[in-house]
């Protein structure tokens, strides 16, 4: 079953997660144009990592809960490093975004993080990255509130 976004009142204990909107120096064809918000330059400059969940069928970018005492910091670059296989250096700290997961209350702290090096292996977790231009990224995205962390991630990148 996918993750709830309901606005019913979640119960359990919260969960605390963090992640990132990875990008790296665009490697594919600089020809195609799939601007979306203003950010063209962008577009045919980077490319964007996301990740495809086999348990829920959905692609978002990688994050994942904390461990007991880690800083959202170090389980942001833990977890793309597990789910993406990159090196990662974080740069500019994007929205919180908060919902509800099987009744339990999540919240998610990312980063916009540029891949240093590395590369994918896949696992059960996550079985597909794709690295996209930030238009073809968007259209791929299965849920608004990561559509909404590109957007933010791209006018940090143009600042």
């Amino acid at each position: 079953m996918p993750p709830s976004t309901s606005d019913a009142a979640p119960r359990g204990a919260p969960v605390h997660a963090a992640g990132c909107v990875l990008w790296r120096a665009e490697r594919g064809d600089p020809a195609v144009d799939d601007a979306v918000d203003g950010h063209a330059a962008l577009d045919a400059a980077v490319d964007v990592a996301l990740v495809h969940r086999p348990k829920y069928d959905d692609w978002s970018h990688p994050k994942g809960k904390l461990h007991p005492g880690e800083s959202a910091e170090a389980a942001a670059v833990r977890e793309v490093r597990e789910e993406t296989g990159a090196r990662c250096v974080l740069g500019a700290r994007l929205p919180t975004v908060r919902y509800a997961v099987e009744g339990r209350p999540k919240t998610v702290d990312y980063w916009v993080a540029e891949a240093v090096s590395g590369s994918f292996v896949p696992s059960r977790e996550i079985d597909r990255v794709a690295w996209l231009p930030p238009g073809r990224a968007r259209l791929l995205l299965t849920h608004p509130r990561d559509r909404a962390l590109l957007d933010a991630a791209l006018t940090a990148l143009t600042r």
